[in-house]
């Protein structure tokens, strides 16, 4: 196999640890810390996960320690979608797994979670891992949206691990994936299974994060990448001086990413939904607000810029948001009837009778386009698959109509040429910055440390990550202190809360202070592409919203 001479290095590259982390495996020792519990829903969650709740946060400092003293088989799961970085947490898993004890094995359960329930998995070799090192992807054994949530599916995975003499799980996942694994934790600890399940947190969105986990890995990558693409497009209309570039970027539940992608680069605008939501701003208004920074930089002969869109925003809005669950109930309810309509004129005609009036008036004011997409086929769960909108289209069209009304009565005299761009795809998978580098790898070394220690139901938490990788602090953290109740199709769930913008933030307030400026001014930021190799202010970097939450 032929490689870049980029990849042939970064197989090279040692990840940075945490300097307790860097100690002989048999001289860290386990430190058992406060009592932990969840911000709300307490007396709930204690009754869902009597053996794991309340369990006391840790950390890992200097002394004797026995393990490693045996040698243990543990398996691994990647899953959900890809994050850059998730090859170095197995990485960092199999390094101190071999460490701790050179016969210990490591199996790797192939597809995702779908792997363990149907017994397929992979042994990883010294061999195998060499070939992954500090790259992107999770092509190493392949990843799923499969969710362990059943106690049939519990069984199953007792079974599996017990015939590979299996003692310990780590699930590599976001917010759905780590609730599974606290819902497992529990199961195997009421039924003296035997088997520790520790999680580690993945995301791009960046919406699996508190106090003790700063940042879901791959987000400082994904970010970076998409920067990259955004100051490419800065530069361009900069020169060209003739098009506005409507930027759509992955995050669906959360702003998180266009707010990033906004405090690095300073477009004309970015819209961030939990403002949007708070506000109760309507989708006129953001139109209105969009046009009038078009019209604003006519006046100074800017007839270019660049607008940042959430992939979710539609879900923020509110008259999108109620038309939205409509939408959902009524194609539920009337899927056989609205089955059998062929035309698009019929289907519609009855999809607008059957809403409420002022949904009817939502949908209908909509491009043609964004309709069709809403009547899509919807999710497995029967909902609207919001990540398909283009609301970068939706956008831009109307916009258009409100600058033509605008021109007719003299209050715009400009020309709005226009590019639309989704960003997602091409951040999942790059290679990973050295920040995630040395995070994936820190967090996967650490996940041994917390299966080793029988630390069932934790997640793998290294925190302090402004300042350099060696004063990282490592430890691990009860899933359950995560947890809250939600109602999941119609029934009141345990499930990771997901963390939003939070508009009393540092971050969002840094933004909210400067974009008056950036709509109007063009004081565009260009990025430039990763840097892997160089000064440490320059290769090690990490997001703007990191270091402005460290700066309070």
């Amino acid at each position: 196999m032929e490689y870049s001479p980029l990849q042939k290095a970064r197989y090279a590259y040692q990840p940075k640890l945490p300097s307790i982390l860097r100690e002989k495996i048999d001289t860290i020792v386990i430190s058992k810390g406060a009592l932990s519990k969840p911000e709300t829903d307490q007396q709930i969650i204690k009754k869902l996960f009597p053996h794991t709740y309340g369990l006391p946060q840790v950390t890992f400092s200097k002394g004797s320690s026995t393990v490693g003293a045996k040698p243990i088989h543990v398996g691994v799961i990647l899953s959900g979608g890809q994050a850059p970085g998730g090859h170095n947490v197995i990485s960092g898993l199999f390094d101190a797994l071999k460490n701790a004890n050179k016969a210990s094995r490591l199996f790797g359960f192939l597809g995702g979670p779908s792997g363990i329930l149907h017994d397929q998995s992979l042994e990883i070799t010294s061999e195998i891992i060499q070939e992954y090192r500090n790259t992107g992807g999770f092509d190493i054994i392949g990843s799923g949206r499969t969710k362990l949530e059943t106690e049939e599916q519990f069984e199953v995975c007792a079974k599996v691990c017990h015939k590979h003499n299996i003692s310990a799980l780590v699930i590599i996942g976001g917010d759905d994936s780590n609730t599974n694994a606290a819902v497992l934790a529990e199961y195997f600890l009421r039924t003296g299974a035997n088997i520790t399940v520790v999680g580690c947190p993945k995301t791009i969105d960046g919406d699996l994060k508190n106090k003790h986990i700063e940042i879901s890995f791959g987000f400082d990558t994904a970010t970076k990448t998409y920067n990259e693409l955004i100051g490419n497009l800065m530069r361009d209309t900069n020169s060209a001086k003739k098009y506005w570039h409507f930027v759509r970027l992955m995050g669906r539940s959360a702003s998180h990413i266009a707010l990033e992608c906004a405090l690095r680069t300073q477009p004309n605008a970015c819209l961030i939904g939990e403002e949007i939501e708070a506000n109760g701003t309507e989708l006129t208004e953001i139109v209105d607000y969009l046009a009038s920074i078009v019209a604003k930089r006519a006046e100074k002969g800017r007839n270019f810029g660049v607008v940042l869109i959430p992939e979710g925003i539609v879900e923020f809005i509110p008259e999108m948001k109620t038309l939205i669950a409509e939408l959902n109930d009524l194609l539920a309810k009337e899927s056989v009837a609205y089955g059998t309509l062929t035309s698009w004129g019929e289907q519609a005609d009855f999809i607008t009778k059957k809403l409420t009036a002022t949904s009817a008036h939502a949908f209908t004011s909509l491009p043609t386009l964004i309709q069709t997409q809403l009547l899509k086929d919807r999710d497995p769960h029967g909902n609207v698959q919001v990540s398909l909108i283009e609301t970068e289209k939706m956008l831009i069209q109307l916009v258009a109509e409100k600058l033509e009304e605008m021109s007719k009565e003299g209050k715009y005299k400009g020309k709005f040429s226009t590019q639309n761009h989704f960003f997602g795809y091409e951040g999942r998978c790059a290679f990973p910055s050295n920040f995630d580098a040395d995070y994936c790898y820190s967090l996967g070394y650490n996940a041994f440390l917390l299966l080793a220690n029988d630390c069932s139901g934790y997640i793998s938490s290294v925190t302090n990550l402004t300042a350099p990788a060696n004063e990282w602090k490592a430890g691990g953290i009860p899933i359950t202190m995560m947890l809250n109740m939600e109602n999941r199709h119609g029934k009141l769930t345990p499930v990771i809360k997901k963390a939003l913008v939070e508009l009393d933030g540092a971050p969002f307030k840094y933004f909210a202070a400067k974009r008056d400026d950036w709509a109007v001014e063009t004081k565009f930021m260009y990025p430039g592409a990763i840097q892997y190799y160089g000064p440490t202010e320059v290769c090690d970097l990490t997001t703007k919203t990191l270091e402005l939450e460290h700066s309070t």
